[in-house]
């Protein structure tokens, strides 16, 4: 039956998989709330449209499943664009729905008003459209969910004018059955194998687009120990080799060192990795010898050289094909097993040194956090050293606002994930400068009912900032702001509160978060390991 297209809107997102939606109703597009409930959705209230961006951000990197945000007009659009810069960086799938006003050319100063506000959200997303029918909207749904499914999975932004939200529309057209990636070519692969097979020092670099390969049963240690290849993940790929596996090098892509082994390989094969930037702080690898491109972009296999070969394919399906080739013939190896851990314990002395003190809690919490645990770290020193020094046994369980890179992200996101995960253990770690981007989340947290231990690191500055300043030789400035007592702002908010004084101390308050009935912030400083 015939029902006002907002609440359509929410029926057709419910019938392709969506039972949660982050967002905060307006006058401009309460519509859209008129049939979240009828469809049996949930609706999370964030405190700020930033943070329900970012909760849709953690929920999809928890499930895989798009994350779906509602906002108003003008600046509710506005505050969700950082995290969809942040998810369009990282390849997060992110469906944004706004209202917009139904005309701005011929009238000003209507309330909410943009110039142009689905351009403005074309820089940060994959595409930006307006559905001026109902028609449209249910086309440019179906486009997004369809693109979610076989392609990189990248942010959209569909809006729709007010007087559409209110008029009768007819449901939404229902799903289709299947939508299928693009398949895998069998014999580019079997030369693939035949490749990996001669060459004597084959290393493999896993991304963040092959988590779903990654794991104890997934193709990807398969092939790895059929293929006797060193190998290296980016820091969204971690997890994906097992951090047992004598050949593995880990998240250390970004040590200046790594490029050295890269120049030792006859062969590297990159699966599921942009190489951007933030992956490597350096224009190239290393490496001098051929290579093979594993990549569902385009964009990406374009980068490829003269010699490389590049195939469009998912890598849990090339992978996949490649263990079975790989079986019959398995390679040898040149690399050594005791060259691999020690170039590992030099990384992670060199890591240690640069931020001194760090090392030790991050061992600390590694021991204790339950095996499942899904973390989410901000941009904050502490994080930075985890991601070096923290083996992670299973892809896709820590997540970070990698290439992007906003502060404040954490918080909000470990909510999405914990949104996504009832029952499964989520953490949060953070800064204290990032944490005043979101702290108002905090009271999503403990609405929800949500368990989950925020590790706020305290060093009374944007410290990285301080250091890059005197690297620079620049004199620090604007670097120190006053914080305030942490534990009791928690507390304020209804969430329990923490500030220990020993790793053995963080430890037990670690563990007793986990099993708390709301969240914890657990406040810890440099003298904790002083």
């Amino acid at each position: 039956m015939q029902r006002p297209l907002g609440a359509q809107i929410s029926h057709m997102l419910k019938d392709r998989g969506v039972d949660v939606i982050f967002g905060i109703p307006g006058v401009h597009n309460q519509e859209m709330y008129r049939g979240i409930e009828e469809a049996g959705i949930t609706h999370v209230l964030a405190r700020h449209e930033q943070g329900a961006g970012f909760m849709a951000d953690g929920y999809a990197r928890a499930t895989g499943k798009p994350g779906v945000a509602y906002v108003i007009t003008g600046p509710g659009l506005c505050n969700i664009m950082t995290p969809m810069g942040q998810a369009y960086s990282d390849s997060v799938p992110m469906l944004v729905i706004s209202s917009c006003l139904d005309e701005v050319a011929a009238r000003k100063g209507q309330l909410h008003q943009m110039k142009d506000q689905r351009a403005a959200a074309e820089t940060v997303c994959d595409w930006s459209e307006e559905a001026q029918t109902s028609d449209a909207a249910y086309a440019l749904v179906a486009r997004a969910f369809a693109e979610f499914q076989t392609q990189s999975p990248l942010p959209k932004h569909i809006q729709v004018p007010i007087a559409q939200l209110v008029a009768d529309a007819d449901p939404a057209p229902p799903a289709p059955r299947a939508m299928r990636l693009p398949g895998v070519n069998q014999d580019a692969v079997a030369t693939a194998a035949k490749q990996i097979g001669n060459a004597q020092r084959p290393l493999f670099v896993f991304g963040g687009g092959a988590v779903r390969a990654g794991g104890k049963d997934g193709p990807a240690r398969a092939v790895l120990e059929r293929s006797k290849a060193a190998s290296f993940t980016s820091y969204a790929g971690r997890g994906i080799a097992s951090p047992d596996d004598p050949l593995h090098f880990g998240a250390s892509l970004a040590r200046p060192g790594s490029a050295d082994i890269f120049a030792q390989a006859d062969l590297v094969i990159f699966v599921g990795t942009d190489l951007a930037e933030v992956d490597l702080w350096r224009e190239e690898p290393g490496h001098t010898c051929p290579a093979i491109h594993v990549n569902l972009d385009p964009q990406v296999l374009a980068r490829a050289e003269a010699a490389d070969d590049a195939h469009q394919a998912d890598a849990f399906g090339w992978l996949t094909t490649l263990a079975v080739a790989l079986e019959a013939a398995p390679g040898t190896t040149d690399w050594r097993a005791d060259d691999v851990a020690a170039t590992r314990a030099r990384w992670r002395a060199e890591t240690d040194a640069e931020r001194p003190g760090i090392v030790p809690i991050c061992d600390a919490l590694r021991d204790v956090v339950p095996a499942d645990t899904m973390i989410y770290s901000d941009m904050t020193q502490l994080a930075y050293v985890a991601k070096e020094v923290w083996d992670m046994d299973r892809p896709g369980h820590w997540h970070h606002p990698y290439g992007f890179g906003t502060l404040g992200y954490a918080t909000p996101a470990a909510i999405g994930g914990a949104v996504a995960r009832r029952g499964k253990p989520t953490m949060a770690m953070i800064g204290d400068y990032g944490f005043h981007y979101t702290m108002q989340e905090l009271g999503v947290a403990v609405e929800l009912g949500l368990p989950i231990p925020i590790i706020l690191w305290d060093n009374g500055k944007l410290k990285e900032i301080e250091d890059s300043m005197i690297r620079a030789q620049i004199a620090p400035n604007a670097v120190v702001a006053q914080n305030p007592d942490f534990c009791k702002l928690a507390e304020a908010f209804g969430a329990r509160a923490a500030a220990p004084k020993s790793l053995e101390a963080l430890q037990n308050a670690v563990t007793e978060a986990f099993a708390a009935q709301g969240p914890t912030l657990i406040y810890i400083t440099p003298e904790l390991t002083e």
